[in-house]
């Protein structure tokens, strides 16, 4: 079973219904062969997201999404009736185009996709994903 949790929402210009988070997560995860597992995504202003990407990838100023994943793709869970930590996915809707793409995106890089490493693949994933989640 997958669990989802979303945390400040009322950042977003526009609604964004639960079960669209978690039908983006789902795509995303089950593409990567994982589907199940807890992860949370949160939205957050920019000077959250500045402190965040000064922290965690010594840049300046605020980016559109970043991933802290936990177990990721690693398929064995970690006992019997406790769900699989995947991680946080953590978006600033004021410097995201487009909140689902950001989820998905985030979401492909907990379990371990690196389109600064990989041939175009997560990038390319990432659009059938969001061909799928749009229809």
């Amino acid at each position: 079973m997958l669990e989802v949790e979303v945390f400040g929402a009322q950042l977003l210009a526009g609604p964004l219904p639960q079960w669209r988070v978690q039908r983006l997560c789902a795509l995303a995860l089950a593409s990567a062969g994982v589907e199940d597992g807890h992860l949370a995504v949160e939205f957050v202003g920019a000077e959250r997201m500045t402190e965040l990407n000064g922290e965690h990838r010594r840049k300046d100023g605020p980016t559109d999404v970043l991933s802290f994943p936990v177990d990721g793709a690693d398929p064995h869970a970690p006992g019997a009736g406790v769900p699989r930590e995947l991680g946080d996915v953590v978006i600033c809707p004021a410097f995201t185009s487009d909140v689902g793409e950001a989820i998905v995106h985030g979401t492909l890089h907990l379990v371990g996709m690196d389109h600064e490493t990989d041939e175009g693949e997560m990038l390319a994933l990432q659009a059938e994903i969001m061909r799928w989640g749009n229809s």
